[in-house]
């Protein structure tokens, strides 16, 4: 790391407590200007600032893991999200924004009635806001200590005593955060170099994001997102050129990985889109990466991607965000991380056999560290922490606005207290809740490698509720009970799971979202619908597309057009992921030089044929999407 190198870290810290100390004023007003901007963004900040979030400074490794050990195709699995995202934007975007709640938890008081709509969201609140929220953060910024182990190395620059102290404390607590195998004195001061980087990171970003609130977070999403590619662009034409062209990368992937070299993947099997060659894809996984997108917990935009659909200002804006957050996520960034992927492939090629995938999500921090010349480091090295810091804002925020609204103010101070809090307390409860959220992920961070099992159950409870947190939506008939049954089966059902089926993580996916899915719709069904005047409250102030037959008619009696808008949205949605995966993988294809389905001998054929769909199927989709709204 040069002078040059650290230069540009210092500006982008600047830049960040800058954008924090800038919107103070306004974010300290209430909390709709604290955790929704005001419901003031734009479509194309909203969208960027989703991406910037998922631009997590662990994503590039694993993408390098992925396709180093499966292939090309196997990020169909993540680029599935884009339908979704999508469905998020074109169907139910419009009416997380109009329905005027601040979190997902609030809510369910207003979708649902009675005693079970309170419980419900309790239980949101806590589950979604510290459970889930605080472990995410966790292994966030456990990911990141991997990034800063080899450039931040604080016992080089730090007072000989002090240091000496902070690895005293450390060691003394017991808590290693450095890959094993090491000296037992090498261990410990690995990890207070990294606990050491953890507090720098989260000291910054919890300076900016609790002070300006989402306004200040959008705004350093911006340009985190700017330098992530940027730099990513720059690290990937480093690599793709020290092999020599994409030509040469090509020729070398498909030369080198073969069956005859003792790999378990050859060249033409790294390099496919489709999964029409000769691998080992069964149809199971075809259904589960299918059906992915709708068998988790964000599958409604439930989380930080309906924060920040309810922060735009108008529905054309959320309905923007969610097309511009698709196309950056799933198209551009993909299309940069592919050849540095496969290019990492060539530069340090693993040894013949089974490739092991945390040795190939490690060469991406090893070819930052010896690829790139100075000023390049810093900028990729400011890149990933911008994208850590960008994650670790957003899950503050998030976890903040539940503890504030759902708990403090809802069941503390109208519940039990039986007073309204001033706007002013509020925002410094929210601030607060920053502080509280960070600690329980600091704490939940020592004792990551024990809570693994802990994590995979999490990831079950969501296959879970996917299905009906998308159905209350469209569906009138779907009631709280039905939510909590859907909840309470999730967790009997995913130790059950795990237990009896502890390698088949498809199966056990897709057994817990149709099982807990059918069994939510019956308990819905058995307990009968909501009360119609709480339903006709809601369906006046988010105007859900879908089948709302008896309150529409309460509402509307001349007019109906709910399934109408259902069919246009899912149509869009269905039309527009079309159009993007052609483009994805004709752009993607052309690039590589990845191979055309067996079916289709010419590769240009295919290449240009999917393109022109890609084209063609564009103004369809955004007439379908954007007209008449």
């Amino acid at each position: 790391m040069t002078k040059l190198d650290w230069g540009i870290l210092a500006v982008f810290i600047l830049y960040a407590l800058y954008a924090g100390l800038r919107e103070r004023a306004t974010a300290s007003q209430n909390l709709e200007e604290y955790f929704l901007a005001g419901r003031s963004l734009s479509g194309w900040k909203a969208g960027l600032s989703m991406a910037a979030t998922q631009f997590a400074a662990d994503t590039p490794l694993l993408v390098t893991g992925l396709v180093a050990t499966a292939g090309i195709f196997a990020l169909w699995r993540l680029w599935i999200y884009a339908l979704a995202f999508l469905l998020m934007g074109f169907l139910l975007a419009p009416s997380w924004r109009r329905v005027g709640v601040l979190t997902d938890a609030e809510l369910t008081e207003v979708r649902y009635g009675h005693r079970a709509a309170a419980a419900l969201r309790g239980i949101k609140a806590i589950y979604f806001g510290t459970i889930i929220n605080c472990t995410v953060l966790a292994m966030v910024l456990l990911a990141g200590t991997r990034l800063a182990e080899p450039f931040l190395l604080w016992d080089q620059w730090l007072p000989s005593f002090f240091f000496e102290f902070c690895a005293y404390s450390v060691e003394w607590a017991g808590v290693p955060f450095a890959v094993g195998g090491l000296e037992t004195k090498t261990i410990w001061i690995r990890s207070t170099n990294n606990l050491l980087s953890i507090g720098a990171i989260v000291l910054v970003t919890m300076l900016y994001s609790t002070t300006g609130g989402l306004r200040s977070v959008v705004n350093t999403d911006l340009v985190q997102l700017a330098i992530g590619l940027i730099a990513s662009v720059g690290f990937a034409w480093v690599v793709v050129d020290h092999v020599g062209g994409l030509a040469e990368l090509t020729h070398r992937i498909q030369e080198q990985f073969t069956a005859a070299a003792g790999y378990s993947i050859t060249g033409d099997q790294l390099l496919d889109f489709t999964p029409f060659g000769d691998k080992d894809v069964t149809m199971l996984v075809l259904v589960v990466y299918g059906f992915q997108w709708l068998l988790q917990m964000n599958a409604d935009g439930t989380g930080y991607l309906a924060q920040r659909s309810m922060a735009c200002r108008t529905d054309h804006d959320a309905r923007i965000a969610a097309v511009v957050f698709t196309v950056a996520q799933v198209l551009l960034r993909s299309l940069i991380w592919l050849p540095l992927a496969l290019g990492l492939l060539v530069i340090f090629p693993p040894p013949p056999g089974i490739i092991d995938m945390a040795a190939r999500e490690f060469t991406f921090i090893q070819g930052m560290d010896e690829l790139l010349p100075p000023g390049l480091k810093g900028l990729m090295l400011v890149g990933m922490l911008a994208a850590l810091a960008s994650t670790v804002d957003t899950h503050l925020n998030w976890g903040a606005s539940y503890w504030t609204n759902d708990v403090y103010l809802r069941f503390i101070c109208q519940s039990w207290l039986k007073r309204e809090p001033s706007h002013r307390v509020l925002v410094w409860v929210a601030r607060g809740s920053n502080v509280l959220i960070l600690v329980i992920a600091l704490c939940i961070l020592p004792w990551l490698s024990s809570i693994q099992m802990a994590w995979q159950v999490s990831l079950l409870l969501g296959s879970g509720m996917g299905v009906l947190l998308v159905l209350r939506w469209i569906w009138w008939r779907i009631s709280a009970w039905g939510e909590l049954a859907c909840i309470v089966a999730s967790v009997i059902m995913a130790p059950l799971l795990l237990w009896g089926l502890p390698d088949q993580e498809a199966l056990r996916l897709l057994i817990m979202g149709i099982g807990s899915g059918l069994i939510g719709v019956s308990v819905s069904l058995l307990t009968g619908p909501e009360d119609h005047d709480r339903l006709e409250i809601f369906y006046r102030r988010a105007q859900p597309p879908g089948f709302w037959g008896p309150i529409e008619r309460r509402v509307h009696s001349e007019h109906h057009e709910d399934s109408q808008r259902f069919w246009r949205a899912i149509l869009a949605m269905g039309l527009a992921s079309l159009s993007i995966f052609c483009f994805l993988t004709g752009i993607g294809s052309w690039m590589l030089g990845s191979p055309s389905p067996a079916w289709i001998p010419w590769r240009d054929v295919w290449i240009v044929g999917i393109l022109v769909v890609g084209v063609m199927l564009c103004p369809i989709w955004m007439r379908l999407g954007f007209r008449g709204h």
